[in-house]
């Protein structure tokens, strides 16, 4: 058992939560060992993508094949996130995390906030669809914007494809270096123990949980909801396509425990698209909705959008009426498309949305900074388990899903 890298990680977990409480000073100095160890992986992110998409499309060479890929898994985006938005919308309604507290959005430090809500103003739709077109291949991996990578891979593959036996060496080539990518993935990820210490650490050490108290009611609302999601519409949608969600959540709970432990769902991406390909998904499938889904299919996040926005209106005494709702689920259903593309992505998307709609205050925002991070779990979670039940359902949608791996799973 002590090799398994499933309890590694998970002694790890409890040894920094330890570590955070009795010495939290000493906790909170070991950031640095998260931020390493998520370098590492997001290092190999873009090549990774880069090979797999690549080798995917060639070794399909049907354009509708991608287009069909494609179009479903936007539809399902589409559909699914919007669903997370609006039950965000009536949980926060029922619960009423923010009421009752009668803050003055004058008194708010708007300069704890100013990073946020300067990256807002380059959160348009034009710059977000602009931004999808790289200035410059390398420059898309140099930055690992993983957008324009996805669109440089597919370009790349159909062209690879489209060569027949005359690209075959560079097809075998390319399948070789994305076998020593992986290598090395798994070799980083022996680390990740190490990693979920350091974060876990300095959650607890700086924090503590008395930070928890005064807004426990909107991180539990948070908690509550992507559980209920989860369990109900992604179970749902599981049953509803001929697959368990347990099983698939069995099969994926490493990746789980290690998104958790980080708050990334980026640091599980490479890893997350094997497991997939092992639990029946068609390689082509995987490699084209992972990446995409990581920008267009957050439902955790979106459910906490809607709530963080109606928290602010209900703290400062700021009551939307319905119309007003509607208007920022409309707005949330366009802005938080580019939530994942940008570092701090879920407070910019809500600085965008609030300062668009000029309704609730923007410095509302510093309400959430203390307490943000203890809800990054939620998200990142339902996140991952979003993507993943995606993967499948798109995969059984083009009959590229193998039901005796699956099966081999159970």
């Amino acid at each position: 058992m002590l090799t398994n890298l499933y309890f590694q990680v998970l002694i790890g977990v409890i040894l920094g939560i330890v570590v955070g409480l009795i010495w939290p000073e000493m906790g909170a100095k070991l950031k640095p060992l998260s931020d390493g160890f998520i370098r590492l992986v997001k290092m190999m992110v873009a090549p990774i993508i880069f090979f797999t998409v690549t080798l995917g499309i060639a070794h399909t060479g049907d354009m509708g094949k991608v287009k069909s890929v494609g179009v479903k898994a936007l539809i399902y985006f589409e559909v699914v996130s919007t669903l997370a938005l609006v039950i965000g919308l009536v949980v926060v309604n029922v619960w009423k995390p923010g009421a009752g507290m009668n803050i003055d959005a004058k008194t708010l430090d708007i300069n704890s906030i100013s990073n946020y809500t300067s990256a807002a103003k380059n959160l348009g739709v034009i710059d977000f669809l602009l931004n999808i077109i790289p200035t410059s291949a390398v420059d898309a991996f140099a930055k690992g914007e993983i957008l324009q990578v996805l669109l440089f891979s597919i370009l790349f593959g159909l062209a690879l494809g489209l060569q027949g036996e005359h690209g075959k060496p560079v097809y075998d080539l390319f399948d070789r270096i994305s076998s020593i990518l992986f290598k090395i993935i798994s070799l980083i990820m022996r680390l990740a123990p190490l990693g979920a210490f350091g974060a876990i650490s300095f959650t607890v050490g700086k924090f503590g949980s008395g930070a928890l108290i005064n807004l426990i009611k909107l991180m539990g609302g948070v908690y509550l909801t992507c559980g209920v999601f989860i369990v109900v519409v992604l179970g749902s949608v599981a049953q509803l396509n001929g697959f368990s969600l347990i099983r698939l959540l069995k099969h994926i709970k490493h990746e789980l425990l290690l998104a958790i432990s980080t708050s990334s769902g980026e640091v599980v991406l490479p890893l997350l698209m094997k497991k997939l390909e092992s639990f029946g998904c068609d390689k082509s499938v995987v490699s084209l909705v992972i990446p995409t889904g990581y920008t267009f299919n957050m439902d955790g996040t979106s459910v906490y959008l809607t709530m963080a926005a109606l928290f602010i209106g209900q703290a400062t005494n700021v009551n939307l009426d319905l119309s007003q709702q509607l208007t920022l689920l409309a707005v949330l259903m366009l802005t938080s498309k580019g939530t994942a593309a940008v570092t701090g992505g879920g407070f910019i998307t809500l600085a965008a949305t609030l300062s668009s709609m000029d309704i609730l205050p923007v410095a509302g925002l510093a309400l959430l900074l203390g307490v943000d991070r203890f809800m990054s779990e939620a998200r990142t979670i339902t996140n991952v388990i979003g993507n993943a039940v995606a993967t499948v359902v798109i995969a059984k949608w083009e009959k590229s899903f193998d039901e005796s791996l699956s099966s081999e799973n159970m």
